[in-house]
């Protein structure tokens, strides 16, 4: 085994278990990870651009998204994805694919299983056999009737010490919550009354990771969905992994020696692998997890969604500009994964402290007066707060603040998503994005849940239909995004790390240069976020005279001097010297 490697894993391990033997318990999680005789790399992967290029975007989906009734649903969306996507989308986030008890999978009853009425491990090897494929590890969690839980009511080992237990005398008072029922429940078990702590429902309790036990799990499990064609994990919740009466219990030094341990394992991994931290949370703690390039492949970039919404919304960039502007460029070997909307609302929190509150609040007014809906969270004091957003991002798109429907709707939706792909980082897109699926407030009102508001399922037959009348909202939608996602991956300075500055022109404009790794290329990524008709004069982008400018979105050619750049409402311009 390679010693630097060995001394590495000692080290983090001594950070997280200190009262553990190091040397044994880094053995065993080598074992855990590398069962058998399978091989790890003799060095880590050093860090690279060569990760990611401008040609990888994603798609995030529920295995269940699409259906028929007639077949397995994982086979619909291998259909779905070669029919309309092939050659345009390279990668493919499986929403949890586990059996279940709530949250639409997010409460895992066995991680070792594919949901029987989506299909099996064959199907989900399939789908990583075309794409570049995305899972779940739901850590911090698990369903309240899963085998683990029951395992601990009945005082069975190894369950009985795999979940966190606290006492309602404990200080819980400054526990970040993401929601609003009380934070711990009471159960019988074998062992007499316990208080087990609950971060998101009562069904989905937290494991206690102070126990190595349950660490050593989950890196088998993570082996497994490698094993089957996973190249991307995403660590759902990992901000709460840790937990300690007293504190806030959220990015906790384990928790971040954690995921330290998890790239390290992923770096020596023959596979390439990339880990991918979910944590809703305020941005300067949302990068956090990028560490010193040895946590984290790649974060969310939670605090674009609200801002981009924002900024549409209201006609101005202002705050977008603003934020953009002091954001760090992504560490070498890392990378932003840039969306508008995910299977979850839009969080509220990634805008703590750029939005100011009565912007916040007319984002709220104007969502709700098209069927969308907001859910809170507790804080500290007893008050509540917004959390997300829940509402579908094209009917989010139906109007700007105050005022009614425009006929603009679309256009809207076009722009935000061209600057979801022009940004620094990797383009992520919702399914009911794509399709510019409209607000599903009959599931709301059959399971109670907001967040059913934006996780529609489409019937195949009627979605092959519309999507073969080319006049239809979805054909509409999907044939224009696909299309500037193809022109963007043939644009080297789209590159998810090429250079980038935030441009200040006019504060209807939200303008990005990038320019490619080898200096060759430069894009001027300039999209109109109102309603307005707006001219810029050229010189306030610095085109450089006797380069031959055009438009790649519209292939218009654009005068170095004199002539001022128009821009339609909503209009985005990609203006590049070459390609």
């Amino acid at each position: 085994m390679n010693s630097t490697f060995n001394a590495r894993l000692e080290d983090l391990v001594v950070q997280i278990y200190p009262d553990e033997d190091a040397a044994e318990l880094a053995d065993r999680i080598c074992q855990a990870f590398w069962p058998g005789d399978l091989p790890m790399r003799k060095r880590a992967r050093a860090p690279s651009n060569n990760m990611w290029s401008e040609r990888d975007a994603m798609v995030i989906t529920y295995g269940n998204s699409i259906v028929d009734g007639m077949h397995k649903p994982l086979d619909l969306l291998q259909d779905f994805l070669k029919r309309e996507l092939a050659g345009v989308i390279n990668g493919v986030h499986i929403l949890p694919f586990f059996p279940f008890t709530s949250d639409d999978g997010f409460a895992v009853t066995d991680y070792r299983a594919v949901n029987p009425q989506l299909g099996d491990w064959t199907d989900i090897r399939r789908i990583g056999a075309r794409f570049n494929l995305m899972s779940d590890l739901v850590l911090n969690h698990v369903s309240s009737q899963s085998g683990w839980f029951n395992g601990y009511l009945q005082g069975h080992a190894p369950y009985d010490r795999f979940f966190f237990e606290a006492s309602p005398d404990d200080d819980l008072s400054t526990v970040v919550r993401p929601r609003t029922h009380p934070l711990l429940r009471e159960v019988e078990t074998a062992n007499g009354t316990r208080h087990v702590w609950c971060t998101f429902s009562h069904d989905q309790v937290d494991l206690d990771f102070r126990n190595p036990e349950v660490l050593l799990e989950f890196l088998r499990i993570m082996r497994l969905h490698v094993q089957n064609g996973v190249r991307i994990i995403r660590l759902d919740a990992v901000a709460f992994i840790w937990k300690q009466a007293g504190t806030p219990s959220i990015h906790l030094p384990q928790t971040h020696a954690i995921v330290r341990l998890m790239r390290l394992l992923c770096d020596f991994a023959h596979e390439p692998i990339i880990l991918l931290t979910e944590t809703n949370v305020p941005n300067a703690e949302n990068l956090s997890y990028f560490g010193n390039r040895n946590e984290a492949h790649a974060v969310y970039n939670f605090s674009l969604p609200p801002l981009l919404l924002h900024a549409v919304q209201s006609g101005t960039a202002h705050y977008l500009n603003r934020w953009q502007a002091t954001m760090p460029p992504a560490q070498l070997g890392c990378a932003y994964l840039n969306f508008s909307a995910s299977h979850d609302g839009i969080g509220m929190r990634p805008a703590e402290g750029i939005l100011p509150p009565d912007e916040i609040a007319a984002m709220i007014e104007s969502v709700g007066a098209h069927g969308g809906l907001v859910s809170m969270r507790s804080m500290p004091d007893g008050t509540q707060q917004p959390y997300e957003l829940n509402t579908t991002w094209f009917d989010a798109m139906r109007a700007r603040f105050g005022a009614g429907e425009d006929g603009h709707q679309m256009a809207r939706f076009l722009a935000s998503q061209s600057i979801v792909l022009a940004l620094e980082g990797i383009p992520a897109f919702y399914i009911h994005v794509l399709l510019a699926t409209a607000n599903d407030l009959a599931g709301v009102e059959k399971t109670g849940v907001n967040r059913a508001i934006n996780r529609h399922r489409w019937d195949y037959p009627e979605l092959s239909a519309r999507l073969a009348d080319p006049h239809s909202t979805e054909a509409t939608a999907l044939r224009e995004l696909t299309r500037r996602i193809m022109i963007r991956g043939h644009q080297p300075a789209f590159h998810p790390n090429a250079t980038q500055f935030t441009l200040q022109v006019d504060h209807r404009i939200f303008g990005l240069w990038r320019q490619s790794l080898d200096r060759d290329q430069s894009i001027f990524a300039l999209h109109n976020v109102s309603a307005d008709t707006v001219a810029i004069d050229p010189g306030t982008i610095n085109l450089i005279d006797g380069d031959p400018w055009r438009d790649l979105l519209s292939g218009e050619k654009i005068a170095t001097q004199g002539t001022p750049i128009e821009f339609a409402p909503y209009q985005c311009r990609w203006i590049t010297n070459r390609g």
